[in-house]
């Protein structure tokens, strides 16, 4: 599902968590009204401490805070974090907290990254509040101003009040839902929220293979976990046939799911075959999300493997508009640099040990695909 294409925003492409982390923070310290914050992954430490002072602090400002965390991806924050929030005035609600009702339904998550401020400002990626993102993950966000913030918010207000979410967090400060965001003057870039919530809306997948097949210069992927789908490598190998510049930029050895990079490595044989081009990043573990369609670019919290396009809930900011893109484009070439391209010849000479690596979590990973 997707909102509609909006103009006059502005984006500013945050890389590194050296660069986000301020500018979120800094965001947060300046609210006078209303905060609205949805994160996956929440867990004691430096980072949860840092936001939950910032919180609080807002709090006592008089701005109205909720937060909404994952029931599964925040089980790392400790009861006494929770209680201070509580304590503190902050509204928590939890998306899906795990039971014994069905299989399927634990699956379901809400990986969204979001934070909004005064409803006039958003910020969007895949960051987390746990300290891998202090110095060990290398991660994206993005900085939203103009009416396209206007479909966050609602995004976020239909998840809040959703029969799947848990708590009786109630906003107690004195700001309500954020009204409609203001408008730069000095804005002029379009862009539209495309999110997806399981297996039957997969509005994500679809907008970036409506694009790749489109393609007329390049296609460059950023993913931690790729395990993509039949259709995507179709695309991506029909893309290189006709002469495009197909990319991917993925984890090297630094990785905190490698089964996950395994059942991956099954498909670069008939990528490379293809001419599409491997980048195994080298510095990090590298977790971030975006992707760069000659000027389109989508960035945010979907992966792609079968967790994000068939079970999360996900949401990423989709943005038209050249000199972001070349703004992008300059990152992925600094990443490209810090890589290690794969060749198609040393592919071919892989050791038995990694083929059998290969072949034993593609297995798993069919035996998954297969529970939904």
């Amino acid at each position: 599902m997707s909102g509609p294409w909006r103009d006059a925003n502005h984006f500013q492409l945050l890389p590194e968590a050296s660069r986000f982390l301020p500018a979120m923070f800094e965001a947060v310290g300046a609210a006078r009204e209303s905060l609205l914050i949805e994160l996956y992954l929440m867990e004691s430490g430096r980072l949860a401490t840092m936001v939950i002072e910032a919180l609080l602090d807002a709090v006592s400002r008089g701005v109205s805070v909720r937060l909404m965390l994952d029931g599964y991806g925040a089980m790392g924050l400790s009861m006494a974090d929770r209680r201070r929030l509580e304590a503190g005035g902050v509204a928590l609600r939890w998306f899906n907290p795990l039971g014994w009702h069905s299989l399927a339904r634990n699956l379901t998550r809400d990986h969204r990254k979001l934070v909004v401020v005064d409803g006039r400002m958003a910020f969007t990626g895949g960051f987390g509040a746990v300290d891998d993102f202090l110095e060990a993950w290398y991660e994206v966000a993005v900085r939203i101003e103009g009416p396209v913030v206007d479909d966050w918010v609602h995004l976020f207000m239909s998840l809040w009040d959703s029969p799947m979410t848990r708590g009786d967090g109630v906003a107690r400060s004195r700001g309500g839902v954020p009204g409609p965001s203001a408008t730069s003057a000095a804005a002029n870039m379009r862009g539209r929220v495309v999110w997806g919530r399981g297996y039957r809306y997969q509005a994500i997948r679809l907008s970036l293979q409506r694009r790749v097949d489109g393609s007329r210069r390049r296609i460059w992927m950023c993913t931690p976990y790729f395990v993509p789908t039949l259709g995507l490598r179709r695309r991506l190998v029909r893309a290189a046939r006709r002469g495009g510049d197909v990319r991917l930029l993925l984890p090297g050895g630094a990785h905190d799911h490698p089964g996950v990079r395994y059942a991956g490595q099954r498909f670069y044989g008939r990528l490379l075959r293809a001419g599409v081009r491997i980048f195994e990043f080298q510095p990090s573990f590298i977790h971030a999300k975006f992707s760069l369609v000659d000027d389109w670019v989508s960035l945010g919290s979907c992966n792609f493997d079968h967790w994000s396009l068939q079970w999360n809930l996900e949401a990423n900011q989709e943005v038209d508009d050249a000199d972001f893109a070349a703004d992008v484009a300059a990152l992925f070439e600094r990443n490209f640099a810090a890589s290690r391209e794969v060749l198609r010849d040393d592919w071919a000479r892989r050791p038995r040990g990694q083929r059998f690596k290969e072949w034993l979590f593609g297995l798993l990973d069919g035996m998954l695909t297969r529970l939904r």
